[in-house]
């Protein structure tokens, strides 16, 4: 039989680390339903583990590495069983912690999802959560200069886009109205 973990461990780690399991699970999933959905899996693992933490640092880094594990497997499994989303109802979904709504609302965070999940991650972790190069490359099992060369190119795929973004809203603003209701593109010289 398992033993679980007492009520008094699961609420201090639910205060202490829920926000940010949330927040890395939502910079991975991009769905709020789903990461609502991987952290309420993230914390019934934590549950049902029978890990001994050291102390708190050594608990979070559990946590983050178990909520990418689980977004990665959340990745797989929908990449393998396309689903069609249901309804914007937000009646069915699960509230979330309101940390996250400012983020979610920014231009950033909207151009952070044209990254790759692993440029995502280290993007979450380093700006977002305040983690060093070293720390994440423990939490993600791979070498600092990996985290590094992982930061660099993701800030050059976010400048690109950010470029590309303000390209298409010049060109937009350069548009001139039609009469029948479309626009089109100023004459040379115009």
């Amino acid at each position: 039989m398992t033993t679980l973990r007492s009520d008094e461990f699961m609420n201090r780690a639910l205060r202490d680390w829920e926000d940010l399991v949330y927040r890395l699970a939502l910079g991975q999933t991009q769905s709020p339903a789903d990461a609502s959905d991987v952290c309420r899996e993230v914390f019934i693992s934590l549950l049902k583990d029978s890990t001994l933490f050291q102390d708190d640092e050594h608990l979070k880094a559990w946590l983050i590495r178990v909520t990418i594990n689980r977004c990665r497997q959340l990745h797989r499994t929908m990449t393998r069983h396309r689903t069609q989303p249901l309804p914007d109802d937000d009646a069915l979904l699960p509230t979330a912690p309101a940390a996250p709504a400012a983020l979610q609302s920014s231009d950033v965070w909207r151009l952070l999802q044209g990254l790759s999940q692993k440029h995502r991650a280290v993007m979450n972790l380093h700006y977002v959560e305040g983690y060093s190069t070293e720390e994440i490359a423990e939490i993600m099992k791979c070498r600092p200069a990996t985290v590094r060369s992982r930061l660099h190119r993701a800030r050059a795929q976010l400048k690109t886009l950010f470029e590309q973004e303000e390209s298409h809203e010049e060109l937009a603003d350069r548009r001139i109205p039609c009469f029948d209701g479309g626009s089109k593109e100023p004459e040379c010289g115009a």
